[in-house]
């Protein structure tokens, strides 16, 4: 494949890497917006993708498009190593005990759907109870809502307090046998909270429930091992890792996944067809009915082999300090309210300025080169626990620096003086 993956050592201080020149591996952050350099800051929406992905993807398509696991021509065969190979690293990159248990989906959306249809609708019955919590992401609690619908199981939601964290105590008290599933995310998309999920996945299998994590907002934020977490499930999306839109993964554990029905029915799925039965295939193929996004795998796996060259515990420690600094600058700014305030914290900061709308700061931002997230982050929940609309949403990536944050904070104070 084409492009280059930097490699930073780990024995390097996080301060010291050079992060500007990893900011030209992104060809994006050249561009003009309104005349102005684009200052990017709405990573927990979409990440932006360094050259490596979007020359893979080219790469892809120039040299080796095909459909997979059905030729035996060259081209066929080829996309298929690749294909298959980007399942293999994805299984070495969360740590999944079998490559059988990486499913390739269009993003956590649909990974959280297919848990909660497959597994919800086959195992789910009245009286049971699936338990989520108030930070979710829309696509945690939507379909959980469906499939109670259908089975007559009951959602439960595990409240949060005033910093935006779960109520540990409260979590566990809702726990009971009657709790057959429990889904959390990781980060909070909405707020940027860590949950103590090695906390709060051994409390829900000691009531004998399977977990579903989103992991939408933490892979590209630190180290996923699905063993040392020990979590039943895990989703997680490509364009938030710095990967192409359109592909996903579900992690299950494969006695799991063997026991749960198709998701989708057609091609790939199935071993053999007659208009008697339908003889299914194996996992993970049972669950990849019809040509996939192969083209997005190949990216996806660029993407991974990009982050771990420069070292997931690297980033992270490269984040918090950015973090801090982005902290301790809104902390300055007159009528700025922070919303969620977690002791462990990705880099998400979400705010309101008093007296000014949201999407009129984004508005103005926007003309200032500045792009941020205003709106409900698609966590209606969150917004109405801190009883607001809406808020303003700065989240950050490996190609911010502490320029970004104050050429933000300095078009965000032009934003109160044309208010004020």
């Amino acid at each position: 494949m084409l492009g280059t993956t930097r490699i930073i050592q780990s024995s390097d201080k996080p301060d010291l890497f050079s992060f500007k020149n990893i900011r030209l591996d992104f060809p994006i952050l050249e561009e003009k917006v309104h005349g102005k350099q684009l200052v990017y800051l709405d990573s927990a929406a979409t990440t932006q993708k360094p050259r490596v992905v979007i020359d893979t993807l080219r790469d892809y398509y120039e040299k080796c498009n095909s459909n997979v696991h059905r030729a035996v021509h060259y081209l066929g065969e080829k996309a298929t190593r690749g294909y298959e190979s980007s399942r293999k690293s994805i299984a070495q990159f969360i740590n999944a005990e079998d490559v059988r248990e990486i499913v390739f989906t269009r993003g956590t959306t649909e990974s959280v759907n297919l848990v909660a249809s497959s597994y919800g609708r086959t195992f789910l019955k009245p009286g049971d109870e699936v338990l989520i919590s108030y930070l979710e992401h829309h696509s945690n609690i939507v379909p959980w809502q469906i499939v109670c619908n259908q089975t007559g199981a009951q959602l439960k939601v595990a409240p949060i307090n005033d910093q935006g964290e779960i109520i540990l105590e409260e979590f566990k008290k809702l726990l009971s046998p009657k709790t057959k599933i429990v889904s959390i995310a990781q980060v909070s998309n909405a707020l940027g909270t860590i949950n103590p999920l090695e906390k709060m996945i051994p409390m829900a299998h000691d009531v004998g429930a399977v977990v579903l994590v989103d992991g939408a907002q933490a892979a590209s934020h630190m180290s996923v091992d699905v063993q040392k977490l020990g979590c039943d499930f895990y989703a997680f999306s490509g364009h938030k890792i710095y990967g192409p839109t359109g592909i996903g993964v579900l992690y299950g554990k494969a006695h799991l996944l063997e026991k749960m029905p198709p998701y989708h029915g057609g091609g790939e799925m199935i071993l053999s067809v007659t208009f008697e039965k339908t003889t299914y295939n194996e996992i993970p193929y049972k669950f990849e009915a019809g040509t996939p996004n192969i083209a997005g795998a190949f990216g996806m796996q660029a993407a991974l082999k990009y982050v771990s060259g420069i070292g997931l515990d690297n980033i992270a420690a490269y984040e918090s300090g950015l973090l801090q600094y982005a902290t301790l600058k809104l902390s300055r700014i007159p009528g700025l309210k922070l919303i969620g305030t977690a002791k462990n914290k990705a880099c998400v900061l979400s705010f309101t300025l008093e007296g000014i709308h949201p999407h009129d700061i984004g508005t103005i931002l926007d003309r200032e080169g500045v792009a941020i997230r205003t709106g409900h982050h698609c966590a209606m929940p969150v917004m109405q626990r801190f009883g607001v609309p809406a808020t303003a949403r700065v989240s950050l990536g490996i190609y911010n620096n502490r320029e970004d944050i104050d050429i933000f904070v300095e078009a965000l104070l032009k934003v109160g003086e044309i208010f004020r």
